[in-house]
């Protein structure tokens, strides 16, 4: 197996483990605040990743410390947003909602870049708009609270993502340290939020335990490492792609476990939005010219 394939297959793999945790979040917050569980899982994470690369977590340079206070701010206010946005919504529309920052990533480069996004990013957004209405707004055609809160992940997740992506290229930047540095940015956080505005709490029962403990290790630490080292190997197309399964992931799940079933309007308005998300990411175009050229070359 090639590099390549490898890194896509273990980043289909970090995107399960986000589909999987919407369902973990809402099962975690019947006994934990918002505030308490991001504390515990991205703690959590710090912890048992920075033990297990111990030896790798040394001599960390400036711009390392620098980039992953920065991006572990960003990535507190995505969780943040999350998090009460999982409490106040479906778990099918929090998993759809928060994919978004495959679309609003390109815009936020074309604003500080001021690089023309293309037609295809006009269309993607025009489908996903219609989408997240239909996902959305109920018959007195409002959204809920956590829809309106997950829009906050799409646009906080675009500026990380975007901020990532400058790190990553720094020459004095360890993808690896920063991967983990970001997580304990993160917990301290939480922990310093949750200590101002909750009743810290951890989980009461052994299924929450457990719940909670799969959330920090498997789908903050090991995923979010994984995704900054992995992205090295593959190409920004293919990772883009991938990550849009991460809604289809979070649906069925819902379905099986905790019995979520979308209406007619709303199955409608997902299938748009993860067309938009693919357009976005698939040349169709050159698939087709490929696919084109192929078929000559074998009429020849």
């Amino acid at each position: 197996m090639n590099r390549q394939r490898r890194a896509d297959l273990l980043l289909v793999l970090v995107t399960g483990f986000w589909g999987v945790s919407y369902l973990l979040m809402d099962r975690c917050l019947t006994q934990m605040p918002p505030l308490s569980l991001n504390a515990f899982r991205f703690l959590v994470a710090f912890g048992v990743l920075g033990l297990i690369y111990l030896p790798r977590m040394r001599r960390i340079s400036r711009a390392t410390v620098r980039y992953s206070v920065i991006v572990g701010l960003c990535l507190a206010a995505v969780y943040i947003c999350c998090t009460y946005g999982v409490l106040y919504t479906s778990i099918s529309n929090a998993g759809f909602i928060c994919a978004l920052p495959v679309v609003t990533t390109p815009l936020l480069e074309f604003v500080l870049t001021r690089r023309s996004p293309g037609r295809r990013l006009g269309i993607s957004l025009a489908l996903c708009t219609v989408g997240l209405g239909l996902l959305t707004l109920g018959d007195t055609f409002r959204p809920a609270l956590g829809d309106v809160i997950c829009l906050g992940v799409a646009v906080f997740y675009a500026v990380d993502l975007v901020i990532t992506d400058r790190a990553v290229r720094h020459p004095e930047v360890n993808p690896l340290q920063m991967g983990i540095c970001q997580l304990g940015v993160v917990g301290l956080v939480m922990l310093l939020l949750t200590l101002l505005l909750e009743e810290p709490r951890l989980p009461q029962t052994p299924d929450i335990w457990a719940s909670a403990l799969f959330l920090a290790v498997f789908c903050s630490g090991i995923a979010f490492v994984v995704q900054t080292v992995q992205q090295q190997y593959t190409s920004a197309s293919h990772v883009g792609l991938i990550f849009t399964l991460e809604p289809l992931f979070s649906a069925i799940v819902a379905y099986c476990f905790a019995h979520e079933v979308l209406g007619p309007r709303g199955y409608i308005g997902a299938v748009l939005m993860m067309l938009s998300l693919v357009l976005m990411e698939l040349d169709v175009p050159a698939l087709v010219r490929k696919v084109r050229k192929k078929k000559q070359e074998i009429g020849k």
